[in-house]
């Protein structure tokens, strides 16, 4: 079954690599307060890929002076736009554009693209023997030291942890938890989809050595339609996070029965992540 689960991974991420390869005949469907930023974001000690990054900003941003809670997205080419996405984006803008509508409240999203054959990579801390990665503590790094600074300076945001989320899915998720549990002052809001724990072992004693942590607030989310294995290690990351002294009213695991391991599926929980993740009502 764990091979099962491992070839399906890994052909689902096999799609990020030539994304780009399919776009010509999408249409845009990125709001008006979605850009992509000039400035460009290389990472030496990673790789030569120029990252883009998309920014959303809430509807009302330029009308007023308000600060903002920042949240970083991972797999940015998925998140907002058709145009862009392999298979299906997230809808994040229009989900944020109707949260505004319904209850005031707006975030800042950050939506950093991932560079194709490194996404590996990028999102993985612990190497596999098979599939390699394990650079991830430098593409967090570079959020926590680059990006964030950047964007902190650029726009109207609330710095603080409590007000700063990361969320990604499948190796996203990972490199989101280990991200979130790895720098809790500065995420506080950490949202892990579909989690790759899979990847590697090391998992298990970077949770150990970690989720004391009483600062941060964590949804797991997970897929029924997934495999019985993501349901599983999900379910023994909880436990384990609450064995090790992680506060069970900052701990929320979800799992869907009829999840998929798509965009389709993360588009749907989405709402519902940021909501619990933020106390909105």
């Amino acid at each position: 079954m764990r091979k099962i689960i491992l070839f399906f991974t890994v052909c689902w991420l096999a799609t990020y690599f030539n994304y780009g390869q399919n776009t010509t005949e999408k249409i845009s469907t990125s709001a008006k307060n979605v850009s992509i930023l000039k400035k460009e974001f290389i990472i030496p000690a990673l790789n030569s890929i120029s990252h883009k990054i998309w920014v959303y900003l809430p509807p009302n941003y330029d009308n007023n002076s308000k600060k903002y809670s920042v949240i970083y997205m991972h797999d940015g080419q998925n998140l907002f736009d058709n145009a862009t996405s392999y298979i299906g984006e997230w809808e994040v803008d229009e989900t944020l554009n109707n949260l505004y509508k319904t209850t005031g409240k707006g975030f800042i999203v950050v939506g950093i693209e991932n560079g194709g054959e490194e996404r590996i990579n990028e999102y993985t801390p612990w190497k596999h023997e098979k599939y390699g990665g394990g650079k991830g503590a430098i593409y967090i790094d570079f959020i926590v030291q680059t990006l964030k600074p950047y964007i902190d300076a650029t726009y109207r945001t609330k710095k603080q942890a409590k007000y700063t989320g990361l969320i990604g899915s499948s190796l996203g998720g990972l490199i989101s938890y280990y991200g979130g549990l790895k720098y809790p002052t500065v995420f506080g809001k950490i949202g892990a989809l579909s989690t790759s724990f899979w990847f590697s072992s090391e998992v298990e004693n970077f949770t150990k050595q970690n989720a004391q942590t009483k600062q941060v607030k964590l949804f797991l989310l997970v897929g029924g339609k997934e495999g019985e294995n993501m349901v599983l290690d999900t379910q023994k990351t909880e436990k384990l996070l609450l064995e090790t002294g992680f506060k069970q009213k900052y701990l929320k695991t979800k799992i869907n029965p009829n999840g998929n391991h798509n965009e389709a599926f993360w588009k749907s929980e989405f709402l519902e992540i940021v909501t619990w993740l933020y106390n909105i009502k």
